[in-house]
Parts: C-alpha cells; structure tokens; sequence
C-alpha cells in the first residue's frame, strides 16, 4: 500500500519544482523529503525522480502517480467531510486565514455571527496573505481562507484547492482632488507625475498598482509602500501621494479624501481542500461569510 504522506510529497515537487521549496512549504527539512521520496522509490519498485546534481525532476512514471495522488488526496478530505457530517452539530475549531480589509469587514461579523448560531463551533483567525494561502491549506495550516485577484492579477491556487465566489469590489482612485462622476481608466493615466501609495512588493495589491499604472503608459513613482489600506488613506489625507483602495479598504473615509470608481475590479473567494467543503463547520463558516457580506453590502 502506498504512503499518502509520501505521495503528498511528490505533489508538492511537481507543483513547486525543488525540494527546498516543498521542505519550506510543509515544514520539513530538505534531507527529511528526500529520505521520503527515496523510499516511495523503494516502495513503488520505479524511478520517480530525475536527479542531475542538485536538480531533480519528474520522470513520466512520477507524473502519472501526481495525477492520481489528487484523485486520492481530494476523496480522503470527501471521506472525512462525510465522517463530520454523520456526527450531529459542528463542534470542531476551523483555522479561517484572512487579508486584513476582509478581518474587519467581513471576519468578524461571520464570527459573531457563528457565535450565536453555533455557539460549539469554534474560529481561529490568522491574518495572511492571500499568496500564500494555498500552500497553507495543501500544508493543513489552514481549513478555509479568503483569497482574491484582481481584474488585472488573476490567482492562481494550483491543484487541490476549491474556491467558492463570495464577493465582487470596485477599486477606487484615492486623491485629494474633487472624484470624477464617472471614470475611465485615464483617470490613472492623470496621475503619471503624481507619488503612489502602493502595497510591498510580492502581494498582489502591489502588482495591481503596477500593472494599472502600467496599462495607462507609465511607471508609478511609489513614494510609499503600505499594506494596510487605512494607513494608504491617511496618507493620501496628508498629500502623500494617490493610491488605487478596494472596496473593503475604503472604510472611515478621511473627509480630505476623494475616491473616484474605476473599471477594475477585486473578487474574493473563500479557499479549502479540495472535497472538505462538505464538512458541516466549513459549510456554516461559508455561510456566515456570506451572510456578512451581504450585510456589507447592504451598508
């Protein structure tokens, strides 16, 4: 009988390509995966890697195996989603992951509201960013997440996560100058001379600055790098510079601060292991998610 844990492995150097990345990625040590990988050689009788120095890749064996791995994997989380759903009520603690504009607005009152509608469900929040969530759901770090991408910066989950839509934001222009009833993106193009407030680099708000500035025939001069979008606001109040906000991050307003719609968008989604959707504590975290949204929406 094979390994799951081996061949989760195995996966995992498919996906990321070194094992220095997949020890990073699962919190083992590179010697400990290649000692694994090794005896699932061992154990299957066939070359599965391809080792040339340091490097190493995948032999057609090997491949065939990854296919069928997430088969596996994806109907191991089904079986312990039927599992949780034959015991009655949702008692269990779920690891939600979360990017801070969604914590305020959207976390915490699916929080209260799971306290009062499942009072033996328990949240363990951790802020993340939403690059980083697939391997965290992949490693079990987490149980469901909210990720995003951007109109511009799509996401890419890899193999074995699920994504469920949950929200569609705008994106606004942030300036001190009067918005714009309605706006195209040279409203962007406006601001080629002006400072930018952008995200730090590697997060997907700070390609999308980028990548929107980029679109309109210029390189924005980032004067500062902020992630937390009620610092971006502060800073555009006190002539910082201009800043491209989502919807969830134009909260609290300063009254200095214009925001013009633009047509670029940001959608959420909420992630999990493939085929642990089911699980009843995960379906009444979605839908309290959901309910918060709604109410979000609703101002």
């Amino acid at each position: 009988m094979l390994d799951v844990r081996k061949l989760r492995l195995l996966r995992e150097l498919d996906r990321l390509g070194t094992i220095a990345a997949v020890a990073e990625a699962l919190s083992y040590t590179p010697s400990a995966v290649s000692q694994q990988l090794a005896a699932l050689e061992r154990e299957t009788g066939r070359k599965l890697l391809n080792r040339t120095g340091r490097r190493v890749s995948l032999t057609p064996t090997a491949s065939v195996l990854v296919d069928h791995t997430e088969r596996v994997l994806a109907e191991l989380e089904r079986a312990e989603a039927a599992l949780a759903a034959d015991t009655a009520g949702t008692a269990s603690t779920v690891r939600l992951g979360a990017f801070p504009t969604a914590l305020r607005t959207v976390v915490l009152p699916a929080m209260a509201d799971l306290g009062r509608t499942h009072p033996d469900l328990a949240m363990s929040v951790v802020e993340v960013d939403p690059a980083d969530v697939p391997d965290l759901l992949r490693g079990g770090d987490l149980d469901v997440a909210l990720v995003h991408e951007y109109d511009n910066v799509p996401s890419i989950a890899g193999p074995g996560v699920e994504l469920e839509p949950l929200l569609d934001e705008v994106v606004y222009l942030a300036t001190t100058a009067r918005p714009r009833d309605s706006a195209d993106l040279t409203a962007v193009r406006a601001h080629a001379d002006s400072r930018w407030i952008a995200g730090n680099p590697g997060t997907l708000c700070h390609t999308m600055t980028l990548r929107t500035c980029q679109s309109q025939g210029f390189e924005p001069r980032v004067a500062h790098r902020v992630d937390d979008f009620g610092a971006v606001l502060d800073l555009v109040a006190a002539g910082g510079g201009v800043a491209l906000v989502p919807q969830l991050g134009a909260i609290d307003v300063p009254a200095a601060v214009a925001l013009t719609a633009l047509p670029l968008h940001r959608r959420t989604r909420i992630a999990c292991r493939q085929g642990s959707r089911s699980r009843p504590a995960f379906a009444a975290v979605s839908a309290a998610l959901h309910h918060a949204v709604r109410d979000f929406a609703r101002g």
